[in-house]
């Protein structure tokens, strides 16, 4: 009998990540792929993503609408609450052996409470990372790794970290970062049908840019988009802007976006598929803003980043990253050598992505389909 995995996914983002070890579990012939989809990708403010998720020929077993309409920090601890209900009510009816979650968002979070308490396996994508910017994310991503009983880091350093966390070292399998798996191999849309699309214009250099809050400063999200905006406005550069997440300071981000978008060289998105987006970053001049992409998946494009502000602080990161402050002069300066400054484009192209060769989903399946579900995996114990 196939043993029967559950994927959580809540964001499009994360989704994009997700993607290529949800193809691999379904190639494996031992495993069988089920799939939750919550989050935001129920929202039609932010694109209605389930619609991704059907169109890549994937069956949807439950979907569960966890997200509030508010966008404070109380909406996400309410939906985090609903979230939990309706994931154990989804794996009461499903019946997984293992649920599989990436990150450090609520909706995984969510999941990994209701599995632990149902005493189904949970495997964790991406443990160990760290960011210092003071975000939740990080609170979330730690307490999910002692939540979960296997572990897929994509570094070594996320390895030693989880290692520090006090977990068994047969629980840890370093994998790489799923998000290269894409990139690395799958074919991405040709320059030339991405320019037709976008209404690009090849004589000039193309920003990438998505800004998300930072969740322990939401009230501070608006003003940060603007001066981002506004320092974006005096370049007057072609910029692909996407609408952020639904974190607590978004809709406040999305407001300040609406009072720019008619701005010419501005063209903006509610989402982009993950083959759009990174068919994106594959021809783009640089990316601006504050994702995860930029730290993670950027560099196997030599694309140089300009990563604002303190949300992705102290992750690990190749030579194509420039950090600064959320500071007009500072963005603008920095976008600057990004395009224009040789040195640091010349370090762009020579940098070496740390997070793995593009065949995570792959091994993931593989220790998925082979690991042993009995009582020493569900039994956890602090190593000191």
């Amino acid at each position: 009998m196939k043993r029967k995995i559950s994927v959580i996914t809540g964001t499009r983002a994360e989704y994009g990540l997700l993607y290529p070890v949800m193809k691999a579990i379904e190639n494996n012939p031992k495993l069988e792929l089920s799939i939750i989809v919550t989050g935001i990708h129920l929202s039609i403010e932010h694109g209605y993503t389930i619609n991704e998720i059907k169109k890549d020929g994937f069956k949807i077993d439950v979907a569960i609408d966890m997200l509030l309409s508010n966008d404070t920090g109380a909406s996400m601890a309410k939906s985090l609450g609903i979230g939990i209900i309706g994931i154990t009510q989804a794996l009461e009816q499903i019946k997984p052996d293992i649920i599989l979650i990436l990150g450090d968002r609520g909706e995984p979070f969510a999941g990994a409470i209701a599995a632990s308490h149902m005493n189904i396996p949970i495997a964790h994508i991406h443990g160990g990372d760290s960011t210092t910017g003071g975000c939740i994310d990080e609170s979330i991503r730690h307490s999910i790794t002692k939540f979960a009983h296997i572990h897929f880091p994509a570094t070594e350093e996320s390895v030693q970290r989880i290692i520090k966390l006090g977990e068994e070292t047969w629980r840890i399998h370093m994998v790489g970062a799923p998000g290269l798996d894409t990139i690395l191999n799958m074919k991405l849309i040709p320059r030339a049908q991405l320019i037709e699309k976008f209404s690009l214009d090849v004589s000039e250099p193309l920003l990438l840019a998505i800004q998300h809050p930072v969740t322990t400063q939401p009230e501070k999200a608006a003003k940060e988009m603007r001066i981002t905006l506004d320092g974006l406005a005096e370049l007057n550069i072609q910029t692909v802007l996407i609408y952020p997440n639904a974190d607590a300071g978004g809709r406040s981000i999305i407001e300040v976006i609406k009072e720019y978008e008619h701005l010419p060289f501005l063209h903006t998105f509610k989402s982009l598929s993950h083959i759009e987006y990174l068919s994106l970053m594959k021809i783009a001049s640089a990316l601006v803003g504050n994702s995860s992409s930029g730290i993670i998946e950027a560099s196997s494009f030599h694309l140089p980043v300009i990563n604002i502000g303190i949300r992705q602080e102290g992750r690990q990161h190749a030579n194509n990253v420039l950090n600064v402050v959320h500071d007009k002069i500072k963005i603008i300066e920095a976008i600057k050598t990004a395009l224009y400054d040789e040195g640091f484009k010349n370090k762009a192209r020579e940098c070496v992505n740390p997070y793995g060769d593009g065949k995570a989903g792959v091994r993931i399946a593989k220790f998925l389909a082979e690991i042993e579900i009995n009582n020493a995996l569900l039994q956890k114990r602090i190593t000191y």
